[in-house]
């Protein structure tokens, strides 16, 4: 691949998932809604967005700047199951878990490494 390709590909990830933190940064500010309430909602469009058919062309476009964001999240569970209901119906519920569970798993290991390493300690510490 040529450069101008790989900085296209850099380009292109970095305004679709700049976009995406910008439409969540403006509901921070504009809404009373917690962060875990907005975690969810941008988890539950990645979720929508993929039913209809519209997140796999953004991923295909952007790439890592469409499935690192939280709803990139929502679309790796939405897909999981889609695939695993074509299976049966118990492959439909084990599909998403199935497709997450890198993710969580190493999110999980590196936790536990860093609070080996660092001593955690409150903000106002």
């Amino acid at each position: 691949m040529e450069i101008l390709g790989i900085v296209l590909m850099f380009v292109k990830a970095f305004a679709v998932g700049g976009l995406i933190c910008a439409i969540a940064q403006l509901v921070i500010n504009f809404t009373d809604l917690t962060a875990g309430k907005i975690l969810v909602m941008f988890m539950l469009i990645g979720i929508a967005l993929t039913a209809l058919g519209l997140y796999q062309p953004l991923v295909d476009f952007a790439g890592a700047g469409a499935t690192v964001p939280i709803s990139g999240f929502g679309y790796l569970l939405a897909n999981g199951a889609m695939r695993g209901a074509q299976e049966g119906l118990f492959e439909a519920v084990t599909g998403p878990l199935a497709a997450a569970s890198a993710g969580v798993s190493a999110a999980v290991v590196f936790s536990f490494l860093m609070a080996l390493i660092f001593k955690s300690h409150t903000k106002y510490n």
